[in-house]
């Protein structure tokens, strides 16, 4: 998978087809309110999971239940596809643990 950076109307045409999403200068954001804490560690763990797989790990923040996603190539200096794809991944974790 390559890690040039994206462009940054690649990076708005993403956003748009992906609400849950957010930009946040050179970073993808998401955050999902889990039904629990016991839920809120079980989607990070699927997530770490996935990441590891990826070889690309993103920044995880969680706060009883709620979890905050930030994805960014941080050796490419910005957006990658590194970054898109893993964040589909996460939604659909998420989708699946609802």
């Amino acid at each position: 998978m390559t890690r040039n950076l994206l462009a940054r109307d690649q990076i708005d045409q993403w956003l748009a087809e992906h609400p849950d999403w957010s930009g946040q200068g050179d970073t993808l954001m998401r955050e999902v309110k889990c039904p629990g804490f016991p839920a809120a560690i079980a989607l990070v763990v699927a997530v770490a999971d996935a990441a590891q797989e990826a070889d690309h790990h993103p920044d995880i923040d969680i706060r009883y239940d709620t979890v905050r996603f930030a994805l960014s190539t941080h050796s490419a200096g910005g957006l990658t596809a590194l970054d898109l794809r893993l964040a589909e991944r996460v939604s659909a974790l998420v989708e699946a643990t609802a």
